[in-house]
């Protein structure tokens, strides 16, 4: 079995890459009929020599490989015909600007799984790079906040070479006696969590969060149940939220009361309620100054996130009263910061994360015949045709949604 690294095209440049060097000499040493080649590049992470100097072949032309590994989506004049190919496509959710690329990968006869696809037998998702998206959208929060009120300076996170320095960095500033609320208990919130532990903030219980004041920084960590309550008033389980969301109203208002700065980390589903509106960001009572939406839903369920941001220019503002776009330094602004590749920032260790998983949950799958179904589940397309599993986008391939 003949695995390719491909070139990352999409614009603008992301330099993650699907295994680092020391991940494919891992893979080749552990699964002695894998062959890696590398397909070069100059903007990836790690450099070409990184693969040639461990062995690997790299080459202008992948197209002898049997299984093409990417990150992002591949232009459609880039996709090789009758080939695996693994990338986030951003098709599942029958998003209309990659529409094309779906028929495109159909009409080329290729055999595609899309890394947002590759799920358990329960359907809970087996990689991704959401950890590293909490990490940096934990320090881009903090980041914005020293930049709304000159408490205290931080660079951009992509100036650091790694995770590391970027900590060393962190550990120079001194926080006022702000309050963080933290949404999300996945991967994503767990990553904030960590950087807020590194800076040796104080986590308190939402009952202490709500009714205390406290002379240091502090933070809370909450889940849905949390932030929502059942409208009929009956107390059940997370589960019962996650299958009956309509059923629930939303009770952050009382976080948004206390807090200085609110990391947004969690899973919005369909049908759940708003965390906030806008006419709750209207109200006095809202305290919130500054918002790292690191979920990134626009228009949805953090009223302030009217649009994302980039690593260019990653904060805006947005004035509750007018509802529209300010200065984030304006005094009545909500600072934002709603970057959508946050993980890009950090490319090295977001790729040793992501590799890794994929090295435990998919790697196997190519040898063991696919004994845990990972692989079956996660084809989108196969023969020129949709699978059972994914059947639901043909009316989106065809242009009729």
């Amino acid at each position: 079995m003949k695995f390719a690294l491909i070139k990352e095209r999409k614009n603008p440049p992301d330099r993650r890459v699907v295994f680092s060097p020391q991940a494919c000499q891992k893979i080749v040493s552990d699964f002695p009929n894998a062959e890696i080649i590398v397909e070069s590049s100059d903007v990836r992470v790690f450099s070409d020599d990184e693969y040639s100097n461990l062995g690997f072949r790299v080459t202008n032309d992948v197209s002898d490989a049997d299984v093409m590994f990417g990150v992002k989506e591949v232009p459609i004049e880039a996709l090789i015909p009758n080939k695996k190919y693994f990338f986030f496509s951003h098709t599942i959710k029958k998003q209309p600007y990659n529409r094309a690329l779906l028929k495109s990968i159909l009409e080329k006869n290729i055999e595609f799984y899309d890394h947002e696809s590759i799920v358990d037998s329960n359907n809970l998702r087996l990689i991704g790079f959401g950890y590293y998206a909490g990490v940096v959208g934990a320090y881009n929060g903090l980041r914005a906040y020293g930049l709304k009120f000159g408490s205290f300076s931080l660079p951009k996170a992509g100036t650091f070479k790694d995770r590391t320095a970027l900590e060393a960095y962190l550990d120079t500033i001194e926080l006022p006696n702000i309050k963080i609320v933290l949404t999300g208990k996945g991967r994503v919130g767990n990553g904030a969590k960590e950087i807020l532990d590194h800076l040796k903030i104080k986590e308190v219980s939402v009952e202490d969060y709500l009714t205390q004041e406290f002379n240091e920084a502090v933070y809370t960590q909450v889940d849905v149940l949390d932030y929502n309550v059942r409208k009929d008033g009956k107390i059940i389980d997370i589960y019962d939220f996650f299958n009956n969301a309509e059923d629930y109203e939303s009770t952050f208002m009382r976080f948004a009361k206390v807090s200085d700065l609110y990391i947004a980390g969690h899973f919005y589903g369909d049908g759940a309620p708003y965390l906030f509106t806008r006419e709750d960001a209207k109200s006095k009572d809202f305290n919130i100054k500054v918002v790292a939406d690191i979920s990134c839903d626009i228009d949805g369920p953090v009223a302030s996130t009217i649009r994302s941001s980039t690593i260019e220019n990653p904060v805006y503002g947005y004035d509750p009263i007018t509802e529209s776009e300010v200065d984030y330094m304006d005094d009545d602004a909500i600072a934002v910061m709603a970057v959508d590749n946050l993980p890009c920032e950090l490319p090295d260790n977001a790729s040793r994360g992501f590799g890794s998983m994929f090295y435990n949950s998919v790697i196997p799958a190519f040898f063991n015949n696919d004994k845990d179904g990972v692989l079956e589940r996660a084809k989108m397309t196969e023969n020129g045709k949709l699978t059972p599993r994914f059947a639901y986008l043909q009316d989106y391939v065809d242009g009729k949604e």
